[in-house]
C-alpha cells in the first residue's frame, strides 16, 4: 500500500473515531447532569402535568411538555407520510429519468432551509391563515408548528422511500405485469409491499428528525405550558422549553438538572426510534441482497 493511500486511510479513521468519541462525550455530559435531577425527584411526579420550577414548592411534570411534542409530531407525521410516500412513487415509478433528475435534487434541497426561515414563514403568512380559515384567535399552536415541521419532514421520506423503491428488482414489475396487472395494481400491490420495510425506516427517521426539531417549534407552537386538548391549543415542547428555560437557570441548581434530564429522556428516544430504523433498513438490506 503505497504512503498516500495509507495516509488517506489513518485520516478517515481518525476522522471516523472522532466523531464517535465526541457523540459519546455529549451524551456522558448530558446523561451526567440529567441523572443528578432524578436523585432529588421522583420519576412519578415527572409523570404530573405542572410545570412549574420557579414556583414554591415547585412543579416537576414533564408530561405536559411531551404532550407538546407528540402533538406536533402527530400533525407532522400525518401531513409527510401521504406527502413523502406520493413524491417517492411518483420519482421511482412513474416520472422520467429527466424529471427525476431534476425533482430529487429540488425535494432535498427543502431540508436545506433554514429553520428561522419557515419560523418567520409561519409567524408572517401561516398563522393569519389557520386565523382566518378555522377561526381561531390563537394561530400560534400546534397546527401551526405540526405543518411546518411536517414539510421538513417530507424530504426523508420521500428521498429514502425513492431509494427503497428503486432497489426493488425489475423482475418483480415485468412479473406482475406479464401477469396482466395494470401500472397502479404492481405498485400498490408488488412494489410497495416489497419495500415496506424501507419505507417504515424511513418514516422512523422523519419521526425522529420531527421530534427534535427545535427552532420552529420554538418560533410558532405558542409556547404555552399547559396540556393540550387540540390541534389549535398552544403548547410548548420538550426542545422549545429547554431552548427558553436553560439560560434563566444558574448552572448545577435543580431546575438545569431538570433541563438535562429532559434533554436525556428526550436523546433516548430519539436514539430508539432511529436505531430501530436503522435495524430495518439493514435487515431490508439482506433481503435484496445489498
Amino acid at each position: 500500500m503505497e504512503l498516500k493511500e495509507k495516509l488517506l486511510q489513518s485520516l478517515f479513521f481518525i476522522s471516523g473515531i472522532s466523531a464517535i468519541v465526541i457523540l459519546l462525550a455529549i451524551t456522558a455530559f448530558i446523561a451526567a447532569t440529567g441523572v443528578q435531577f432524578f436523585q432529588h425527584v421522583s420519576i412519578t411526579e415527572i409523570f404530573s402535568t405542572d410545570w412549574d420550577p420557579t414556583a414554591s414548592p415547585p412543579g416537576w411534570g414533564m408530561l405536559v411538555l411531551f404532550a407538546g411534542t407528540l402533538y406536533i409530531a402527530a400533525i407532522a407525521m400525518t401531513i409527510s407520510i401521504p406527502a413523502g410516500l406520493m413524491l417517492a412513487i411518483y420519482m421511482s415509478e412513474v416520472a422520467s429519468s429527466a424529471v427525476r433528475e431534476y425533482l430529487k435534487p429540488a425535494i432535498e434541497s427543502i431540508a436545506g432551509i433554514p429553520t428561522v426561515v419557515l419560523g418567520l414563514f409561519g409567524i408572517i403568512f401561516l398563522a393569519p391563515f389557520i386565523s382566518e380559515i378555522f377561526n381561531v384567535p390563537l394561530a400560534l399552536n400546534a397546527l401551526n408548528a405540526g405543518i411546518l415541521v411536517g414539510f421538513l419532514a417530507i424530504p426523508t421520506i420521500a428521498s429514502i422511500s425513492e431509494d427503497v423503491l428503486a432497489a426493488i428488482p425489475r423482475d418483480f414489475r415485468f412479473a406482475s405485469e406479464a401477469l396482466g396487472a395494470t401500472k397502479w395494481q404492481t405498485i400498490s400491490r408488488v412494489v410497495l409491499p416489497a419495500g415496506i420495510g424501507g419505507i417504515v425506516a424511513a418514516i422512523m427517521l422523519a419521526l425522529g428528525r420531527v421530534i427534535g426539531e427545535t427552532m420552529v417549534v420554538l418560533m410558532v407552537a405558542g409556547n404555552a405550558k399547559a396540556m393540550p386538548h387540540s390541534i389549535f391549543d398552544p403548547v410548548r415542547p420538550v426542545t422549545a422549553n429547554i431552548a427558553i428555560e436553560l439560560p434563566e437557570t444558574v448552572v448545577g441548581d435543580l431546575h438545569y438538572q431538570a433541563l438535562f434530564a429532559q434533554g436525556l429522556l428526550l436523546l433516548l428516544i430519539t436514539f430508539v426510534i432511529n436505531l430501530a430504523a436503522d435495524q430495518v433498513l439493514e435487515r431490508y438490506r439482506r433481503r435484496f441482497g445489498q
